[in-house]
């Protein structure tokens, strides 16, 4: 492995011989040590880069960084749009890679970004609809905690994720000791190794516990709250699973998943009346505009707010 971002000053006299790949690798070190980005984002970069690095050595028979031009990846952007995937999908790639040309610039390998006066492709915006309390009381009344250590692992599962907001990321990633029952909360590991404590409501407790309970009779290496039966960590697709599988029988709405629970969390919260700033800090936010795409679900709550308190509307 080459650690390239360690020594920028001796990089221009030998970026000819760097192979395109090098340069990936170095940059994806970058992002994991330095960064401190997930093992999930980081596979995205890597898949997005050697997509394009592929695309280069296809088409122009091109190795060196350095010689590819905006036109050419306009050339891939323009592949991509012919696959018939999402502009979303598309952009995302666009900024792996404007991403990926920052970090040269950095090292001093290319002078210019080509992506720099890049636009993005235009998507819609898409507005996802929460469930409804009703919805998630519904579904949650339909799994038991007491019949088997499957049923109280996944029910404890969908308490978790709607009574904090966590990621499904974190909430694969949650250890035993993770856990604080004198003080009510447990430990979130969250983006960028960033740390954050979540309160934790009684009723999640007395599961929690009962779990806890069970896990013992486990046979287990691994120091994770969440195991499978046979006491492996439990994976992503297990936990949609979970969520999909049990708001199906309570809710009609096409996306069923642990982000839509998520979702459900921070609307639910705002709804009464919560304030903006907390449920950021709730949800691991680095910054109030990624918390503000939940109140848009909260417009009715607001206009009744706003009816009830303007003194133009308040009746006498």
């Amino acid at each position: 492995m080459m650690w390239v971002f360690l020594v920028p000053c001796f990089f221009n006299k030998f970026v000819e011989i760097i192979s395109f790949m090098n340069l990936i690798n170095s940059f994806l070190d970058y992002l994991l040590l330095e960064k401190k980005y997930s093992k999930h984002t980081i596979n995205a970069y890597r898949h997005d880069l050697i997509s394009f690095k592929n695309f280069c050595k296809e088409v122009y028979n091109q190795n060196n960084i350095l010689d590819i031009n905006y036109p050419q990846i306009r050339s891939w952007i323009v592949k991509l749009v012919d696959t018939n995937i999402s502009n979303q999908s598309i952009n995302r790639k666009i900024s792996s890679l404007k991403s990926f040309y920052k970090y040269l610039q950095k090292i001093e390998a290319v002078q210019k970004n080509p992506l720099v006066s890049h636009k993005a492709l235009k998507t819609p915006k898409k507005i996802q609809v929460p469930f409804s309390i009703n919805e998630v009381n519904a579904a949650l009344s339909d799994i038991s905690y007491q019949n088997s250590f499957e049923e109280t692992r996944d029910r404890l599962i969908v308490e978790l994720l709607y009574s904090t907001g966590m990621r499904r990321a974190e909430l694969i990633d949650l250890k035993l000791n993770s856990c604080n029952f004198s003080e009510n909360y447990i430990k979130v590991l969250g983006k960028r190794n960033k740390e954050r404590l979540l309160p934790l409501l009684s009723s999640v407790i007395k599961t929690l516990t009962f779990y806890i309970r069970l896990r013992e009779n486990i046979e287990t290496s691994v120091d994770n709250l969440f195991v499978t039966r046979k006491g492996n960590k439990i994976y992503e697709t297990l936990v949609y699973r979970v969520i999909n599988n049990y708001f199906s029988n309570v809710s009609s709405k096409l996306k069923k998943s642990p982000h839509i629970l998520r979702h459900s969390f921070a609307t639910h919260l705002l709804n009464e009346g919560a304030d903006l700033n907390s449920v950021k800090e709730l949800l691991g936010h680095s910054s109030l505009a990624s918390t503000q795409v939940y109140t848009h679900n909260s417009l009715d709550q607001i206009k009744k707010v706003y009816k009830e308190a303007h003194p133009r509307n308040v009746k006498k």
